[in-house]
């Protein structure tokens, strides 16, 4: 399988939660330069948030 971390030449956004029981995990990379990893289901769930309200799509590719 390939690694699916986001990094500065792939930004993105990944979570993983190996088991039901097991805490969720998740890194984001923005194409602005913005990074940020969370552990834990409400702070992962806090880091996809804020990923989608402020980076990613939510602005365009020349970083503003």
């Amino acid at each position: 399988m390939a690694d699916l971390t986001p990094t500065p030449d792939r930004p993105g956004l990944h979570v993983s939660k190996p088991s039901p029981n097991a805490p969720a995990t998740g890194s984001a990379v923005c194409h602005c330069g913005a990074t940020a990893t969370a552990t834990g289901d409400s702070q992962v769930k806090a880091l996809v948030e804020g990923y989608t309200a402020n980076h990613g799509a939510a602005h365009n590719r020349t970083g503003r």
